[in-house]
């Protein structure tokens, strides 16, 4: 599960980490030498736990207890399959996930550190929310070595793309012929699917996605979604319960649900089909939280999740991994694709502001 709702206090961060003075600073300490604290800033940063190999790192996080506290959005049925492959590769930890959408686990991290305590160890959440508790300065500017290996628009000074989320079409099977199966999503806005369709309310991504990308035209973009909210979309919170929803029959079609929530269900026997000709794409983002109560375990994690072994977990856990060694086991990815990066983020309030307007949202 994971939200999209995003303060005016992250955008700033964003510009402030991506534009400001600290991508300049992050930049300068690999072209100057001089200036001796900012030497020390980036060895610190580097060693020695860069330099460890994960087993060495393995070994101090058995002193903090054997606990990870996990802060992540990774549905159950995905996090099933990839969170035991990461504690039997190292015996004696155990994932505490705490599951929420990431609007929640934001909201949660902040209120907690405002309150004179950090219980969160990593964060993995949509890219978005992960600038919010970086704007609260609730992050470690620290990337894992294995960060080298992704290319430059999956990562910042503070984050790493775990994985990409796809948000497409799906329907029921039963409920859906074969010929009115959606090609895009512009077929939502055939008068048929009226009262069939439902959706959720933060999923800005979608309109921002036909705006810059599909259309490249804001109004056209708008045009096409307000025919689609024509129809009497409904809207819950959560793309697990949008997917159980299809299955139990309770709707004919989403407009925004998650590719990788179909696959695994598919396979079970669910009545489910999805969209595989257009998508957008969003970054679920790794960030390691400041003060940490369990600060090894936490880097034993983000440096296994970003080796090409955790990714390759994620992957056979029903995953799309953005390192660009590994490929998806699952059929996820759509003949054309939407990405949503920094650049979009950018202009979130105000799509955001026109996403709620078409739909009549709060």
């Amino acid at each position: 599960m994971r939200g999209h709702k995003i303060r005016r206090g992250a955008l700033r961060s964003f510009e402030y980490f991506q534009g400001g003075v600290m991508r300049r600073m992050y930049r300068s300490g690999f072209t100057i030498i001089g200036g001796s604290i900012l030497s020390c800033l980036l060895l610190i940063l580097s060693s020695p736990l860069g330099a460890q190999s994960l087993d060495e790192i393995h070994k101090q996080a058995l002193k903090e207890g054997g606990t990870l506290n996990f802060y992540g959005t990774l549905a159950q049925i995905n996090a099933e399959k990839i969170l035991p492959v990461f504690e039997k590769r190292f015996p004696g930890i155990k994932v505490n996930h705490v599951d929420a959408t990431a609007d929640k686990l934001a909201a949660r991290a902040i209120a907690e550190a405002r309150g004179g305590r950090v219980l969160a160890d990593v964060f993995q959440m949509a890219l978005e929310n992960v600038l919010q508790v970086v704007e609260q300065k609730l992050v470690v500017d620290w990337l894992p070595p294995e960060a080298a290996a992704y290319p430059a628009n999956f990562k910042g000074p503070n984050w790493l793309a775990a994985d990409m989320v796809i948000i497409t079409a799906a329907w029921n099977t039963n409920l859906v012929k074969k010929e009115d199966q959606p090609k895009q999503f512009d077929d939502f806005a055939d008068p048929k699917w009226k009262g069939k369709l439902i959706a959720e309310g933060r999923d800005v991504e979608l309109l921002i996605g036909l705006a810059r990308h599909k259309y490249k035209n804001d109004e056209k973009a708008l045009d096409s979604l307000r025919r689609v909210a024509a129809n009497n979309v409904e809207f819950h919170k959560g793309h697990s319960e949008l997917a159980e929803f299809l299955v139990a029959g309770q709707a004919a079609a989403c407009i925004t649900c998650y590719a990788h929530h179909y696959p695994l269900r598919i396979k079970k026997g669910a009545p489910l089909g999805y969209m595989l000709t257009e998508g957008v794409a969003t970054i679920t983002a790794n960030a390691l939280a400041k003060d940490a109560p369990h600060p090894n375990t936490a880097r034993l994690f983000y440096r296994w999740s970003a080796s090409e072994a955790g990714q390759k977990a994620y992957a056979a856990g029903g995953r799309l991994p953005p390192h660009p060694n590994v490929q998806p086991v699952e059929k996820l990815r759509p003949a054309t694709l939407y990405p949503i990066g920094t650049d979009e983020i950018k202009e979130w309030r105000r799509y955001e502001k026109s996403w709620k307007e078409i739909f009549r949202l709060r």
